[in-house]
């Protein structure tokens, strides 16, 4: 059996690059004694990312509810946390004038293209399922 293989290789990739791209952030503020907005974007990148990635597997929790207002949902809660971490680093260094718009942006056009992967991902994987439980059951007749 491989480790490795077709269907897990770009996210080993993606896991060894954020591995090796969080050591060199940790490293670069221990020997230089200074943490940049640098090491400060690339952490915040890893933070939202995490986030978005927790709230956005957390929608079969809320299959009662209509996908598009689960949608929003997801969307102005995420947003609502990054804009909360804008405004809390607000008060420990200065925010250029348009840091809310450019953050909303920043953040608004990535997360509207992986949510949409996402539930086309979805949609896909409960086609296939339901296809394959009309097979069976016509195998089954």
């Amino acid at each position: 059996m491989k480790i490795i293989d077709k269907k897990t290789f770009i996210p080993t990739v993606c896991v060894v690059y954020t591995i090796l791209s969080m050591s060199k952030i940790i490293l670069e503020a221990i020997i230089q004694k200074e943490f940049g907005n640098y090491q400060s974007n690339l952490l915040m990148m890893i933070f939202v990312s995490f986030i978005a990635t927790l709230v956005l597997s957390q929608h079969y929790r809320l299959q009662q509810i209509p996908l598009p207002i689960v949608i929003i949902g997801q969307y102005l809660v995420l947003l609502g946390v990054v804009l909360l971490i804008i405004w809390i680093s607000g008060l420990y260094t200065d925010l250029h004038p348009n840091a809310y718009r450019d953050m909303f942006l920043s953040f608004t056009i990535p997360y509207i293209i992986g949510a949409a992967i996402y539930y086309l991902n979805v949609f896909w994987e409960v086609k296939s399922a339901n296809q394959m439980l009309k097979n069976i059951k016509k195998k089954g007749d």
